[in-house]
């Protein structure tokens, strides 16, 4: 009989990190102090975290306010420009970093201003954290940041289905262009709610530069009662103030435990179908499926889905900078090309469903013997928080 030998037992009380052997050889380990708490995979709740899904292009150029990289949102009110990228440089062990660079600058800052990156969780995906009962978990989100500009900087979180309840803390960016990680542990909120729906549950937020309305408060490392002047409170960083700064954000995590882990990579594919379930877009070549006529010029079809959308999805054609856009049909007897976007038709999404059933106009033929095919450009199909 074979037998096993432990060379070294590791126990760490503050963790509860333990390897037990029993009279009959058996092993228990525990391994909280690993995963502080939470579960060994899966337990990052960000999606692309390492910004390594960028469906709808790579470089925006006077980015808007709008979603560039999968899940990250570029928001701001100021008199500057960025350009978004999805950028090569990135620390050890990653590929892609969300990059922010200053192309128009604004040195004075007023006091409604702000730029900011910000991802919202879905709230059916944070039930395990138990906010809102005396079961709440703590949570740890960390995050890699580079800047040529140091300075402090704050970062935020909000729970929309709680009056905004916040937390807010600053961090030093120290080192220019120097990748840094910053991690920020907080407790459960055993009083503000997250609700089990498709709706946003927990928003976080990353200011690169803001206006004195938000900064004069106090920061809190727990969730407090929303109040604007807290929302950045000691942030003086301001990112727009020369067109020689850059910003740099990747390995964003939030998980379950007071503990900061090795960030969780997952595979691209996977990465791609948790994207798409806010977002996905159709080239040229794209069979929508059998089309049906509906009289006059509408056309109705259905576009198969790689994951079902979280929600009923608004239609644009030729996101980012793809043109061309048109829907063609064939019959038997001839063909129709439409340039109009298409739009949900009369009970049209249905939820967890793999297609959405649309309709367009702008088609010459009324005949239900066709199928439509996506003659060029690109549409998407949105069902974003």
């Amino acid at each position: 009989m074979s037998t096993l030998k432990v060379d070294a037992i590791r126990h760490n009380s503050a963790t509860s990190d333990a390897i037990t052997t029993a009279a009959d050889g058996t092993c228990t380990a525990r391994i909280t102090g690993m995963t502080g708490g939470g579960q060994l995979s899966h337990r990052n709740k960000v999606i692309n975290g390492a910004m390594t899904i960028s469906q709808r292009g790579t470089s925006f150029s006077s980015a808007s306010n709008a979603y560039h990289l999968d899940r990250f949102f570029h928001n701001g009110s100021n008199d500057g420009a960025v350009t978004i990228s999805q950028s090569t440089t990135s620390p050890d062990g990653f590929a892609n970093s969300y990059k922010v660079d200053v192309t128009t600058a604004d040195t004075s800052i007023a006091a409604t201003q702000y730029i900011q990156i910000y991802q919202r969780i879905e709230a059916q995906n944070l039930q395990d954290l138990a906010f809102g009962t005396s079961a709440a978990k703590t949570i740890t989100v960390s995050f890699y940041v580079r800047s040529n500009l140091t300075g402090t900087y704050t970062f935020a979180m909000q729970q929309p289905d709680s009056s905004y309840r916040m937390m807010s803390q600053t961090y030093t960016i120290n080192s220019a262009n120097t990748w840094e990680r910053k991690t920020f542990t907080v407790v459960g909120d055993t009083s503000g709610g997250i609700n089990n729906d498709n709706g946003d549950g927990l928003n976080l937020f990353w200011n690169l530069a803001i206006g004195s309305n938000y900064t004069t408060g106090s920061s809190s490392s727990s969730f407090i009662t929303y109040a604007a002047t807290n929302f950045a409170a000691g942030h003086t960083a301001n990112l727009l103030s020369s067109t020689s700064n850059e910003f740099y954000l990747t390995g964003v995590q939030l998980e379950v435990g007071p503990v900061a882990t090795p960030f969780e990579h997952r595979s691209v594919g996977e990465e791609l179908q948790r994207c798409q379930r806010y977002y996905v877009h159709f080239g040229s070549g794209y069979n929508t499926g059998a089309r049906g006529g509906s009289g006059g010029s509408l056309a109705l079809y259905n576009y198969h889905l790689p994951v079902p959308l979280r929600a009923a999805p608004t239609f644009s054609p030729n996101p980012g900078s793809l043109t061309g856009f048109s829907n063609r049909a064939y019959k038997y007897n001839g063909l129709s090309d439409s340039t109009n976007t298409p739009s949900l038709a009369t009970n049209g999404f249905t939820q967890n469903c793999s297609f959405v059933y649309v309709q367009q106009s702008g088609h010459s033929i009324d005949d239900d013997r066709v199928s439509a095919i996506q003659q060029s450009g690109t549409i998407a199909l949105s069902a974003e928080l």
